[in-house]
């Protein structure tokens, strides 16, 4: 008797956490929503450069490692990788047409900022809790892994980067 109690106030507790948690599509509609707003309010003042860009980093967020059209970020225990095509203008479709050429993705949006520039958002699901995140301008983008309850907060960041960078 003592170990079904036990058992049934273990499947309430399960049950009780999986249901306030954000499902994937509600996670994905505010992701959605936060790229928008970022994209149309005006690009943080940048704080970092290198001899392609410059760019806003986010508090936390910190230079890696740079390798050609690549940066690596980090911020505590999270990488992501901000790709460059100096090459291309912020209304160009190419980077984000080649995404799409490279893998099937499971969440696409696609945005004209604020300054008529060519955005998106691309989300694949790996499983139910882990995805691929990307966040693009032109021939800029970042990616990262996220877990599904924080790819809202995710892509904020990645688009307050993202729309900062300018080419030098």
């Amino acid at each position: 008797m003592r170990n079904k109690l036990k058992a049934a106030l273990l499947l309430v507790v399960v049950l009780l956490l999986s249901a306030c948690s954000a499902s994937l599509t509600e996670e994905q509609t505010a992701a959605k929503d936060e790229v928008g707003e970022s994209f149309n309010t005006d690009p943080k003042a940048t704080n970092n450069e290198n001899k392609d860009i410059k760019f806003y980093l986010p508090f936390g967020f910190e230079v890696n490692k740079e390798t050609p059209n690549n940066i690596i970020l980090k911020n505590g225990s999270k990488t992501y990788i901000l790709f460059y095509n100096p090459h291309e203008s912020p209304d160009s479709k190419v980077v984000y047409e080649a995404a799409l050429k490279q893998k099937e993705y499971d969440f696409k949006e696609t945005y004209s900022t604020k300054d008529g520039h060519f955005g998106y958002l691309l989300i694949k699901n790996a499983d139910k809790q882990q995805n691929e995140l990307t966040v693009g301008v032109g021939g800029v983008k970042i990616t990262t892994q996220s877990k599904t309850k924080n790819l809202s907060a995710e892509a904020a960041s990645m688009a307050e980067i993202i729309q900062s960078i300018k080419m030098r």
